[in-house]
């Protein structure tokens, strides 16, 4: 079993950046694609970034593309989210998300198999 565990949210102005870390247990990441997804009051849960464990490729949605950066430090079996020139429309709760399996796409719910319990962001103007 894997359980992912989130952190690195909070308040921030507008203009400012926070990290968000995805911690993982059971399984290393390593073997690992990762994802982050996000969801504003109201609105359904979308693609934020990922990147597949083979190869290290990298995917972002057009919102955050220049602004956010996901990496993983497979040593500590962590992914992370650099968010920076932080928007109002930036705030949500973020999810962090894990498959082992192979997928062709990244950026649906459906190609990944574990949830963290998400980290409030908050961007003020």
């Amino acid at each position: 079993q894997v359980q992912l565990v989130e952190s690195g949210g909070g308040l921030v102005q507008a203009g400012g950046s926070l990290r968000l870390s995805c911690a993982a247990s059971g399984r290393t990441f390593s073997t690992y694609s990762a994802g982050w997804f996000r969801q504003a009051p109201g609105k359904e849960r979308e693609f934020v970034a990922a990147i597949r464990w083979s190869g290290g490729y990298t995917y972002y949605s057009g919102s955050v593309k220049g602004r956010f950066t996901i990496s993983r430090d497979n040593a500590k079996n962590t992914v992370y989210l650099q968010m920076n020139s932080l928007k109002p429309e930036d705030t949500a709760v973020y999810y962090c998300a894990a498959t082992f399996r192979p997928s062709t796409t990244v950026h649906q719910l459906i190609d990944y198999d574990y949830w963290g319990q998400g980290t409030q962001v908050t961007v003020s103007s």
